[in-house]
């Protein structure tokens, strides 16, 4: 039965992962595929921006929600059986990794997805719940100073790996806070070219005029 919850738990994530949220409220609001518009990612700023801000929310919050709810349904499972309190946390850190990459690559899209980002910032508060209070701190500070909601998350991120260390003391979480957080690293980094040839400068790329200020 442990091989049988292990595999659940897996398979479990990536669909999850695979939902397509903007896609689905992009086609039902505006009528249009995210992947074409604006940004051409399939994630809440695009949707904020291409579709309309309570959407972005919505898409926000079902993003979070699907990264939050394969690490926990994991947990649950392998809370289960018998394998070690480590062993579990491995489980609960692979369906983490597997519903980002389900979200970046999903099946019901032809495996076109988005970057990840929402769906990370699930994954590792469920593992380190000390963190939401500290990244949503730095998210607004950070924006406050470069009115770039994209590179404020982005930035933000940075707690996960010192939270890792020093709230929960675990070598395993600060190396996977890293390592998971190289899926959307990877996929941005096409849309940081764009933007670089469309600003002009560095300074416009990341300081940006007002919240509206898009390139």
């Amino acid at each position: 039965m442990t091989a049988f919850f292990i595999l659940i738990a897996l398979l479990a994530a990536y669909i999850f992962g695979s939902f397509p949220s903007a896609y689905i409220v992009g086609r039902l609001r505006k009528g249009v595929d995210i992947r074409a518009v604006g940004s051409r990612n399939m994630g809440a700023m695009n949707t904020f921006y291409r579709v309309g801000f309570w959407y972005g929310m919505l898409v926000l919050i079902l993003d979070i929600g699907k990264g939050a709810a394969a690490v926990a349904l994991a947990r649950f499972l392998v809370g289960l059986t018998d394998i070690t309190p480590f062993g579990q946390l491995m489980v609960q850190l692979i369906a983490g990794g597997i519903v980002v990459l389900g979200h970046a690559f999903p099946v019901f899209l032809k495996f076109k997805g988005g970057k990840g980002g929402a769906t990370c910032i699930g994954v590792l508060v469920v593992l380190m719940p000390w963190g939401a209070p500290i990244y949503l701190a730095l998210f607004g500070l950070m924006l406050l100073i470069t009115k770039f909601p994209t590179l404020s998350y982005a930035v933000a991120f940075l707690c996960f790996p010192f939270i890792g260390w020093l709230i929960y003391n675990q070598g395993a979480l600060v190396i996977y806070s890293i390592a998971i957080l190289l899926i959307p690293a990877v996929k941005y980094i096409p849309r940081v070219v764009e933007m670089r040839q469309k600003a002009g400068g560095w300074k416009h790329l990341f300081l940006r005029r007002n919240l509206k200020d898009r390139l």
